[in-house]
């Protein structure tokens, strides 16, 4: 009788109930609402600029968005991540429907709440007048966990988070994003002749 009492004023106890919640580990704790996720990146958008004079080219209006931790390989994630490079944001979003792959998924989502954050808090009046600017992915937290073999043997097992971060920027996308883009037929024939006529006779006239 008298250990049933000293049990229940234990259980009633307050710091056996913290202490019955409390977890020391930093993967359970990336779990939690205030997780330790990248948050440079959302920075972006509260940077402020000085106003612009008349004569300076306009600044485009772009919004920087994030999902992090997504139970996905980065490295399969970053194909899908350079897909999209200097598309329109709608024709972003019209080729991931058909992309087969599983983090297309989170990457075309990603897009259209970037595409409402930018009206409701960038005050963009056409999101559609948006392209990809920028469209990366980062390594994200990795529980280990074992696999059991045979004769009492033990195998490590790895499974692979991402954080995908993508800036959408106001206007047009260009022709070609990537600096060194295949040159045309008449760009090449240009080059070589003006390489031909600059060649020089060592120790000549």
């Amino acid at each position: 009788m008298i250990n049933n009492l000293v049990f229940r004023k234990l259980l009633n106890y307050p710091l056996l109930e913290q202490i019955n919640h409390l977890h020391t580990t930093r993967i359970l704790s990336a779990w939690s609402p205030l997780g330790d996720g990248p948050q440079k990146w959302l920075a972006y958008n509260k940077k402020i600029y000085p106003p612009q004079e008349p004569h300076e080219e306009r600044r485009p209006a772009f919004v920087c968005h994030q999902r992090t931790n997504i139970k996905y390989s980065p490295w399969k994630m970053w194909y899908i991540a350079s897909m999209i490079r200097g598309m329109s944001v709608d024709e972003a979003i019209k080729q991931l429907k058909f992309v087969l792959k599983k983090g297309a998924k989170d990457v075309r989502e990603t897009l259209e709440e970037a595409k409402e954050m930018a009206v409701k808090e960038h005050n963009v009046e056409f999101p559609s007048n948006m392209w990809v600017a920028e469209s990366l992915v980062g390594k994200g937290i990795v529980f280990k966990g074992m696999r059991r073999h045979a004769r009492r043997r033990m195998g490590k097992v790895e499974y692979f988070h991402c954080h995908y971060f993508v800036r959408l920027e106001e206007g047009s996308p260009p022709k070609h994003y990537y600096q060194n883009v295949p040159k045309e037929p008449s760009e090449k024939l240009e080059e070589w002749l003006q390489q031909m006529r600059s060649r020089k006779i060592i120790n000549s006239l």
